[in-house]
């Protein structure tokens, strides 16, 4: 059995020479990948709702097209876990709790402070206290073994194409209007049928 999980790691490790799981990433290649993966997220869900219920709900607690919760999800993945990119299984456990941890509390902050909740999974099976559920823990590894081995070396791959000063320019723009969102969400959070439920 443990040789067939190591077969199985090595293919998982190996598979794409071109890209290295092991490197380490910039601070500005960091926060490149937060914004796309919360932009990968914000499309996700919003299609989700789209197919699902036929109609455009700007999904989340801000007004931006993006959905933070993701982007700090697979950051936290390539920073934390780093030790362990090299034994998938491992990681994928690992990225089932850390990703839990990080929704559980992310919901559990936003219905203290507001008294809404942006997602409830009550009606789902394996759930804790509507906050989180097996099924989305599951997509969470899933994704995060994708960003781990596959997502995040392409993108460095691409966002080394740009010179120093265009990655941290970018880098500074982007801020600056996910903190303008933030304030203006904190101030009038992104509601309503669709988005939310007491």
């Amino acid at each position: 059995m443990r040789a067939a999980v190591t077969y199985v790691e090595n293919i998982l490790v190996t598979h794409r020479p071109a890209l290295s799981c092991r490197q380490d990433y910039s601070v500005s290649s960091l926060v490149l990948m937060f914004f796309t993966f919360s932009g990968i997220g914000w499309l996700w869900e919003v299609g989700l709702h789209l197919v699902v219920d036929g109609m455009f709900f700007n999904r989340g607690f801000m007004a931006g097209p993006w959905l933070p919760i993701y982007g700090t999800g697979g950051v936290l993945i390539l920073v934390l876990l780093k030790k362990w990119r090299s034994r998938p299984l491992l990681s994928f456990g690992l990225i089932v709790l850390l990703c839990g941890t990080v929704e559980y509390f992310a919901g559990l902050f936003l219905e203290t402070m507001f008294g809404v909740r942006w997602w409830n999974y009550s009606d789902m099976l394996f759930q804790i206290q509507g906050r989180v559920c097996l099924e989305g823990l599951l997509l969470f590894g899933t994704g995060g073994l994708f960003i781990i081995y596959i997502a995040a070396p392409a993108l460095d791959g691409q966002f080394s194409r740009l010179s120093v000063y265009r990655k941290r320019l970018l880098c500074v723009i982007l801020c600056a209007l996910f903190a303008a969102d933030l304030v203006r969400s904190f101030l009038s959070p992104n509601m309503g049928p669709g988005i939310t439920s007491l």
